[in-house]
């Protein structure tokens, strides 16, 4: 019963064929092999974005900080909601790689923000010229650190509302994947159609060892992000077994499947808690992950017999209350679930 992390979950047994397939022979390296050119062909195919410039990095915290900073001069600010991952997650990376740009938090109830919030925030930035940081870029997260989604019509909004104050647009889509099996769109719509300028597609989490891919659907960016990601110390010389990983993924739609599971996993064990007296949600289940509040007995219980997840500071905490985040993969069962399910309705 693990639902720390998805990212805790195994590689997927097709990735890790594909790596043992790549490790054959010798290949062009930094990106110049096969199979990483046919990477970039099916992502530009996959986001119907066939100018778009397509980078492969391993780690989710540099595919962000690296895309922000293409995006983001020192002198400004990020736009960022208080969960953000840029902002609690990677220890001032954004920072970091931008040279210094600031980071500007907006709040908003289950990890979005709101376009009233937005507006207001850009407006009060740069007020008073020279002597301010500038408006910079606005980074969204699908799915959110709260598990819920902006849906395609929230997404375009945001993006306007940015657009029309000079800032460009970033997409964090280490759950991309789980964001897209939920809403049932497509990736361009999710993402260049809905104003959308720089995107991690995620993989980490949902079935890879470890690679994540940026697009930016303006190639002029292309050259600034290769110069960045060597200097940044992101560029594989050994490049052909990042672009299998994500070859195998693309295989089939693997990366969608993948997250259609966990999506559902999340969802039966949502349901089920709710049945449990004195259990709460903190968020809406959208994606694949559960925030809850549980009794504390129910807690205890669950840990004793052998659950494991994290505790998560809920946004109205209750006395004998404590708050958790479970968090679901590709490889959940529903065993596993029902499990934890009669664990905590058992103890409440």
């Amino acid at each position: 019963m693990w639902f720390t992390s998805d990212n805790a979950a195994p590689a997927h047994p097709a990735v890790i064929d594909a790596v043992v397939a790549a490790n054959q022979g010798s290949a062009g390296s930094y990106g110049s092999d096969a199979v990483a050119r046919d990477v970039v062909a099916r992502l530009r195919a996959l986001f119907e974005a066939p100018e778009a410039a397509v980078h492969l990095v391993a780690p989710g915290t540099a595919a962000n900080a690296l895309a922000l900073a293409c995006l983001c001069p020192p002198w400004a600010t990020v736009f960022a909601h208080r969960t953000a991952h840029a902002e609690v997650d990677e220890c001032g990376a954004p920072e970091f790689y931008t040279g210094g740009a600031k980071i500007t938090l907006i709040d908003g109830p289950d990890g979005k923000i709101g376009p009233d919030a937005l507006a207001r925030t850009l407006a009060a930035t740069g007020a008073t010229g020279v002597h301010n940081v500038q408006p910079g870029a606005l980074t969204l997260t699908n799915a959110t650190e709260a598990g819920t989604l902006y849906s395609v019509a929230e997404l375009a909004q945001l993006s306007r509302i940015a657009k029309d104050a000079g800032c460009p647009v970033h997409l964090d889509g280490a759950r991309f994947a789980n964001a897209v099996a939920a809403l049932g769109c497509t990736p361009a719509e999710m993402t260049w159609k809905a104003g959308i300028d720089a995107v991690s597609f995620g993989g980490t989490k949902n079935g890879l060892m470890g690679v994540e891919a940026i697009l930016l659907f303006d190639p002029e960016k292309s050259w600034e992000l290769e110069l960045r990601r060597k200097r940044g110390g992101h560029l594989f010389s050994k490049y052909r077994y990042l672009a299998a990983q994500m070859q195998a993924y693309l295989d089939g739609d693997l990366w969608l499947s993948l997250a259609a599971h966990a999506n559902r996993m999340a969802a039966r064990l949502s349901q089920g808690l709710l049945q449990a007296p004195g259990t709460r949600l903190l968020h809406p289940t959208e994606a694949n992950a559960v925030f809850a509040g549980l009794p504390a007995s129910a807690h205890h219980a669950a840990e004793a017999g052998g659950a494991r997840y994290y505790l998560w500071p809920a946004p109205d905490p209750r006395d004998g209350e404590v708050s958790v985040r479970l968090m679901c993969s590709w490889t959940t069962t529903e065993d596993e679930v029902d499990a934890l399910v009669r664990q905590i309705q058992h103890a409440a």
